[in-house]
């Protein structure tokens, strides 16, 4: 037992947890279904994705007492579904552990934590809360397919912060499944059968094909759309992550775990926000117990293998939306106020949240990035001598 546990890191480990697969189980499956994978195989995907996951991120989180959420790459396994089409399981394993090898390089030598230091305060919380603005616009935009339920987990939100501030999350999560059940709203079509799962070895084979067209893709996108914003994320939570330690164990971690499915993991930002944030505990120094629970579930689900996932699929989709945009709605706000904060960094800010928000897609190379270098360019631009900001300072 974790000494001096909390509700509210429960609550917020088990939040991260279903936001984390809700948001990609149905990428994953796709991803699996393209190389041909066996039930059993499949299992052992899941298997790892979870262990791999949670013990990565229990490792850092207690090793360094911060909130580090590690995750499996979401852009990566949206992106197998398109690469893989044609290639062997075997090649596919190939390009895993490629990615994983430049991943731990990645983190062995220094270079990417160098490049994070850079990046302006005003900025990063800039693209921060870009990144969990769509979470925000979920709650309400919810309200199309559940209105009930939604204004009952806001109203319950409004009276949590008013009365209980420590435990509205808790009490929004436990408000909304009551209403949930009472309604008959949950899926109960959804059959499970609990087994423990097996990994499945599968020996690798090198093609250039699979690494060009899947291993090399698959590191850039996670180093750009999943790495770079999971340290942001600790960032603006007032961290400083150990950014190469964590490159190097989820690096590693990939290349351990790539023969049985472990396509590549990476630092968590969205799940990360939510056990980072004053909602998992006032106290930001006891804040890594919240990713220590998330860790211990996550190694939960994945030993009970694909089966399980229903569990996070009978809940309807208002319910998982509404009380992840209600928990990080502190986050968001916290980081559009540093982001504006400083009058002469206020335009470079919008130019990165916006970009961030419009979800563009360059070259392979997603829209946090993009935001990244259109925001330090105009902060460039407006920092040479007698530019004025656009927006004044009042």
């Amino acid at each position: 037992m974790i000494a001096g546990l909390k509700l509210s890191h429960l609550v917020s480990g088990s939040i991260a947890v279903l936001v984390g697969y809700t948001g990609s189980v149905a990428i994953i499956f796709q991803a699996i279904d393209k190389v041909g994978a066996t039930q059993l195989q499949a299992n052992s995907w899941m298997l790892v994705l979870g262990l791999g996951t949670g013990l990565s991120g229990v490792a850092l989180s207690w090793r360094y007492r911060m909130p580090i959420l590690t995750a499996w790459s979401t852009p990566g396994a949206a992106l197998l579904v398109i690469g893989l089409d044609g290639i062997p399981m075997s090649e596919a394993i190939g390009a895993f552990l490629v990615c994983g090898a430049l991943l731990t390089l990645t983190g062995l030598t220094g270079w990417f934590e160098k490049l994070s230091h850079l990046i302006p305060d005003a900025i990063a919380s800039a693209m921060l809360a870009g990144i969990l603005f769509r979470f925000g616009l979920g709650v309400f935009s919810s309200m199309e397919e559940d209105m009930a339920l939604v204004a009952v987990m806001c109203l319950t939100y409004l009276a949590g912060k008013r009365w209980f501030s420590r435990y509205a999350i808790p009490s929004v999560l436990a408000t909304g499944i009551l209403f949930c059940w009472i309604a008959g709203a949950f899926h109960t079509d959804v059959e499970f059968a609990f087994s423990i799962a097996r990994p499945v070895f599968v020996m690798p084979e090198f093609s250039m094909a699979a690494l060009i067209g899947v291993g090399l893709p698959l590191y850039v996108v996670t180093m750009t759309s999943q790495n770079m914003p999971g340290i942001i994320a600790l960032k603006s939570a007032g961290y400083q992550p150990p950014v190469s330690a964590s490159m190097t164990v989820t690096g590693m971690t990939t290349v351990l775990l790539a023969p049985f499915g472990g396509f590549a993991f990476n630092l968590a930002a969205i799940t990360a926000a939510i056990c980072a944030g004053p909602e998992a505990d006032a106290n930001p120094l006891t804040r890594y117990k919240a990713a220590l629970i998330a860790g211990a579930f996550y190694c939960l689900v994945g030993l009970l293998g694909a089966a399980v996932i229903g569990l996070f699929l009978i809940a309807p989709k208002a319910l998982v939306v509404s009380v992840a945009g209600l928990a990080l709605m502190n986050t968001i706000g916290t980081s559009l106020n540093t982001a504006l904060l400083q009058s002469g960094q206020r335009e470079a800010a919008l130019v990165t949240f916006m970009t961030t928000v419009s979800a563009i897609s360059f070259f392979g190379i997603g829209a946090p990035v993009w935001a990244l270098l259109f925001g330090a360019a105009t902060s460039l631009a407006l920092s040479k001598k007698g530019v004025n900001p656009l927006i004044s300072a009042n």
